[in-house]
């Protein structure tokens, strides 16, 4: 997956991945969270960021 891609999939701006990828700055707090999810269950992100996943409405 491509830089834009990637940013696109997941609402990252690309400019945001080059400083992540250089080193120039480092992701916090729900950037850094959301990273972690990606890594650990991508497909959990993408059906939750797709409007596809099931929610519960309080009643």
């Amino acid at each position: 997956m491509t830089q834009e891609q990637f940013a696109a999939r997941f609402g990252f701006s690309t400019a945001t991945l080059r400083h992540w990828e250089r080193g120039d700055r480092t992701p916090h707090g729900p950037a850094l969270v959301l990273l972690g999810v990606i890594e650990r269950n991508p497909a959990a992100v993408i059906e939750a960021l797709s409007g596809t996943a099931f929610c519960f409405a309080a009643t």
